[in-house]
């Protein structure tokens, strides 16, 4: 399938599009789940698993299973550096060859080179950051999550849109103050669950008893467990992963911006509301390496220019202040968050 055309749509038929569109989040913690998904698109219970098998081998799914939330678990931070243009895939090699960089992306910026670094422990994840700068003799710039106001990359693709959600008014909001330490109290079993579908869940009828069998447990122990993590946080949602790009929205930007601390939290609210800001969050300004900027935001779309007229908009009526627009220009790396192991802080407190 050729990336920013039409070609993958026109191998989608109505099925494929209930599944893609449909099933993003939701998928049933149940011995086998693709019973309830084929009934809800008219298919038997093999067929439903056939199809997602297919879209996952053709890219339209990127991965299967659970989207973890990194900064409930462990500790997660976003960072960039200034790669040298001559250097440039030396020190994306570098990064990239970390397990716990889970996204890393080229932008058009002095910064040029935006990656995620997540682990069980903040003592972990700064000595990732610091044995990279070391490596690569890169200075890098450490933004943790400080508010997470809107975070949503469901939206759907089926579909014309030149940006996400281009046909909704509104979505909710409420503004959640992150922790750069683990904040779930996890039991033996839910750290090993989670270490065990943190690359996904095996595309298989009966997925929740191959965990099950992988982790040593009851199945009934392992759905038990799914659903605590999934109520307390640590699991955002359960579902077939898009893979934007290979869907169209390859015109995506991180918008940053400078806003008076006073007014952030209000800014942030209301922004995060607007449909078709898919991201956003407050990260700390670092002055003494000349970054002023505490919001950010992203918009995910298929064409550049109606991009562009959307932040417009926003600078225009949500965030009257200065801004730098971060087009994504290449994908280096992107995974689920994966971890080495995870801390039961609680027990070690």
């Amino acid at each position: 399938m050729s990336q920013g055309t039409a070609e993958w749509r026109a191998q989608v038929d109505a099925v494929d599009a209930a599944l893609i569109d449909g099933w993003q989040s939701g998928f049933p913690v149940r011995e086998r789940p693709f019973e309830a998904v084929a009934a809800d698109v008219g298919v038997e219970e093999r067929e439903a698993l056939d199809r997602v098998r297919r879209l996952y081998d053709e890219g339209v799914f990127r991965r299967f299973g659970p989207v973890l939330n990194p900064p409930v678990i462990g500790s997660s931070t976003l960072a960039a550096v200034r790669a040298p243009v001559d250097r440039f895939d030396e020190v994306a090699d570098v990064i990239n060859g970390y397990e716990q960089v889970n996204h890393n992306y080229a932008r058009d910026h002095e910064w040029n080179m935006w990656f995620v670094v997540t682990a069980a422990s903040k003592e972990r994840r700064d000595a990732i950051l610091a044995e990279i700068e070391e490596r690569t003799g890169c200075e890098v710039l450490v933004l943790p999550m400080l508010t997470d106001f809107y975070i949503d990359l469901e939206f759907p693709v089926v579909n014309g849109d030149r940006f996400a959600r281009e046909s909704l008014a509104e979505t909710d909001v409420a503004a959640t103050t992150i922790s750069e330490r683990a904040a779930a109290d996890l039991s033996a079993l839910d750290r090993r669950v989670l270490l065990e579908v943190q690359g996904g869940f095996p595309l298989t009828a009966t997925p929740y008893r191959d965990v099950a069998e992988a982790v040593g447990a009851p199945v009934e122990e392992v759905l038990a467990s799914v659903e605590r993590l999934l109520a307390d946080g640590c699991i955002k949602r359960i579902g077939c992963v898009v893979n934007h790009l290979v869907t169209g929205f390859d015109a995506n930007c991180m918008v940053v911006w400078d806003v008076p601390d006073d007014e952030l939290d209000d800014r942030g609210v209301d922004v995060g509301k607007l449909p078709y800001v898919t991201l956003c969050y407050h990260r700390p300004r670092r002055p003494d390496q000349e970054w002023s900027y505490n919001l950010f935001t992203m918009i995910h779309g298929r064409e550049q220019d109606a991009v562009d007229a959307k932040i417009d908009e926003l600078a225009a009526e949500y965030l009257p202040v200065d801004h730098e627009r971060l087009y994504s220009t290449e994908t280096l790396k992107q995974t689920g968050a994966r971890y080495e192991d995870l801390v039961d802080e609680h027990a070690e407190g």
